[in-house]
């Protein structure tokens, strides 16, 4: 046997992987098709990361290297009509409270080189070319993207860690795309962007829109990420270059124009496809599938970072513990596919409803009654395994989103720009009296 894993894909799912079997003092290989330092989106992490991080022990390394502090998450209305603040030392449930904004070609790059350093062997412009099953286990023929000889090698454990090339995946025909979430970003890094003061200087800002939504992620002292999510449909109708699309749109949201008064962009217009998806099975014989292999999702929550670090922690669990016990570790891995179905459907069902009215209007008006707004917190910050008492009160929230659509629990939102506030109206009725107190 060449090796006990072979880890396919050097993001952080494969990293994290490697990084935690290779420290069991496993043999790894890390197969990496791009040559890092490399661009990357998904720049948002989840507090919940830092029990990862501690883990791997690469918190000296992200504190030197100087991101941004996250501790909340913004959102808004594009019409100024309501907007919500979550902080995440208010949550009850909320074990770990802050985090980082990261740029991923320096975040990624930083997670490799910690695989590196606990001795896996990394090949970078390796790509995987077929995977499969012999009597001596998993066999992946790979060959330099440069042009090598394609070479096969042996290993008793296969993690794919390919992100959304979902290399086994689309080998088995296992990609099944979810109907209504057909997306697309359009995105740019800029200098300039108008920062709110305080902790909150390192929210991420979601600006919502009737028909898409904004973020804005801080990722460096000077460079915001910036970007507009909308449907595939909406944008091919539209028959204008993306950047255009994007102006058009940055003219619905209010809380991003007052942001970007003085941006200036630095670097390249980016699109990338959005579609939601997920894999029919995230296992196979001696394969475990893992972060966006596995499935992914929408990024309006940031958890893209955090499920697949969190689901390369686990498949290296079940690899290690296999190896172990000397088999093939079958109920292993159903044990790991159950934990990470249970981890995204956790996720996909805050996805569904955020692009839904209903939902909007009891997220932005939350009520801390019975702890609600604490276990909404607990989620935005990456709490999957709060257990009954943090399911009843997400179960109880989606009750009330359910009633919502037929009665008026909160006050109906109303994205229309011609009804939001006059921001100057005080000038003519008066200041508040508490104003003035």
């Amino acid at each position: 046997m060449d090796y006990e894993a072979i880890v396919l894909g050097g993001g952080p799912a494969g990293s994290t992987a490697a990084a935690l079997l290779a420290r069991a003092g496993q043999r790894v290989l890390v197969l990496e098709k791009e040559r890092f330092p490399r661009f990357h989106i998904g720049e948002s992490l989840l507090p919940y990361n830092q029990a990862i991080f501690a883990e791997l022990g690469v918190v000296p390394a992200l504190e030197a290297a100087g991101f941004p502090r996250k501790y909340g998450a913004q959102f808004h209305l594009g019409n100024d009509t309501r907007h919500r603040r979550f902080e995440f030392r208010q949550g009850r449930f909320t074990r770990y409270t802050e985090t980082w904004q990261v740029e991923r070609a320096v975040f990624d790059e930083l997670l490799l080189n910690n695989a590196r350093r606990w001795g896996s062997e990394v090949r970078e412009g390796w790509a995987a070319l077929r995977c499969g099953l012999d009597e001596r286990g998993r066999w992946v023929e790979a060959a330099e993207i440069t042009g090598g000889k394609p070479v096969r090698l042996h290993a008793a454990f296969v993690v794919d860690a390919t992100g959304r090339a979902n290399f086994t995946g689309n080998q088995e025909g296992l990609r099944v795309v979810h109907p209504q979430l057909k997306k697309v970003a359009i995105f740019a890094h800029f200098h300039g962007v108008r920062r709110d003061r305080g902790e909150a200087a390192g929210d991420t800002v979601i600006i919502r829109l009737a028909r898409g939504w904004f973020w804005l992620i801080p990722i460096g002292a000077e460079k915001t990420s910036v970007g507009l999510v909308m449907d595939q449909e909406d944008l091919a109708r539209a028959g204008e270059p993306p950047e255009r699309v994007f102006e058009r749109h940055l003219s619905q949201a209010r809380p991003l124009q007052r942001r970007m008064e003085r941006a200036e962009r630095v670097g390249p217009w980016r699109t990338t496809s959005d579609f939601s998806y997920y894999n029919r099975r995230l296992v196979g014989p001696r394969l475990l599938r893992t972060g966006d292999a596995a499935g992914f999702m929408d990024p309006i929550f940031s958890a893209g970072v955090f499920l697949a670090m969190r689901s390369g922690k686990l498949a290296a669990a079940a690899v290690q513990e296999a190896l172990k016990q000397g088999t093939d570790g079958r109920f292993l891995l159903a044990h790991y596919e159950r934990e990470i179905w249970r981890s995204m459907r956790f996720y996909w069902r805050m996805v569904e409803g955020f692009y839904t009215t209903p939902f909007l209007e009891i997220f932005m008006e939350p009520r801390e009654n019975f702890s609600l707004v604490s276990a909404v917190n607990a989620v935005l910050a990456g709490e999957v395994e709060g257990g009954w008492k943090l399911r009843w009160r997400l179960e109880l929230f989606f009750a009330l989103v359910r009633l919502q659509r037929r009665w008026a629990l909160t006050p109906r939102i109303n994205f229309d720009a011609s009804t939001a506030p006059d921001p100057f109206a005080f000038l003519s009725r008066g200041f508040p009296q508490k104003a003035m107190k």
